[in-house]
């Protein structure tokens, strides 16, 4: 499918893996100029490769660690020197943090805040600016459907998540006259770095536990019986920035599989 995408400048935050890699790699199949970020250089530039493996295109890659504005700012001052423009960001720079509120110390809720809402926030500052002069953007914000009905052991990512919908809805209210689109796509089970970070030490303790029974096991919550791939995420998100998802703003869509129990 021709999304339109030629020409346009995106930035991918936490994109050297897992959803920001295959959203980084859409955009560029579509014709995207595509910047990744994330703190681990030797990450990046494998991600980089594996895109230009793929696709024959050329992959911005910056060092720049999310939870520091002032590393923020400065990475969106090069990018508007090399580029010019940005038209498309995906605030996807994240980890998964959940357990029992009495067992959440102030660390940890900061550590949450300051790298999933501040991050998204002080990016789409920096970017705001940048749309306006340029007519218009796409925003993407990455939560989870744990923020619309958190469970038990969830915090603090169901309360960050929950502000990240709030934030992604707000945005796009301010935003929509200046025709900067915002949405958030909310991520169910997916096979990623960090699960199979906790498959290898399952499979340390019990080598009989494959890689394919541990998603299995994990696929039991799910109604449709498999967990997901992050190239379903990144193929939703480049329909978002593109113009056939031109009239749609302020939307949460969730990629889980059905697991969600509200829309």
């Amino acid at each position: 499918m021709n999304l339109g995408l030629k020409g346009k400048v995106a930035l991918v935050t936490g994109g050297s893996d897992g959803i920001g890699l295959a959203t980084a790699l859409e955009l560029a199949r579509e014709g995207a100029d595509v910047i990744i970020c994330a703190r681990n250089m030797e990450k990046l530039s494998a991600a980089a490769l594996s895109i230009k493996n793929d696709c024959d295109v050329n992959v911005n890659i910056i060092s720049c660690d999310i939870t520091s504005s002032d590393q923020i700012d400065e990475m969106f001052k090069g990018i508007i020197s090399k580029h010019r423009k940005l038209d498309i960001l995906v605030n996807n720079a994240g980890t998964s943090s959940a357990g029992h509120f009495e067992d959440t110390s102030d660390q940890i809720w900061e550590a949450d805040i300051e790298l999933k809402l501040y991050g998204a926030i002080r990016c789409s500052r920096n970017v705001i600016p940048i749309m306006k002069k340029n007519g218009g953007g796409r925003i993407v914000n990455i939560t989870t459907p744990g923020g619309k009905a958190p469970t038990a052991a969830s915090v603090p990512t169901s309360v960050t998540r929950a502000a990240g919908i709030a934030l992604t809805k707000g945005m796009s209210k301010d935003l929509a006259a200046d025709n900067i689109l915002v949405n958030t796509v909310c991520v169910g089970l997916l096979k990623s770095g960090q699960h199979r970070t906790r498959w290898e030490k399952a499979n340390a303790s019990d080598p009989t536990i494959t890689i394919d029974n541990f998603y299995q096991d994990m696929a039991t919550r799910v109604p449709m019986g498999r967990v997901g791939e992050a190239s379903e995420v990144g193929g939703m998100i480049a329909f978002l920035v593109s113009d056939r998802g031109s009239y749609i703003t302020g939307a949460s869509i969730n990629i889980d599989g059905g697991m969600s129990p509200v829309v």
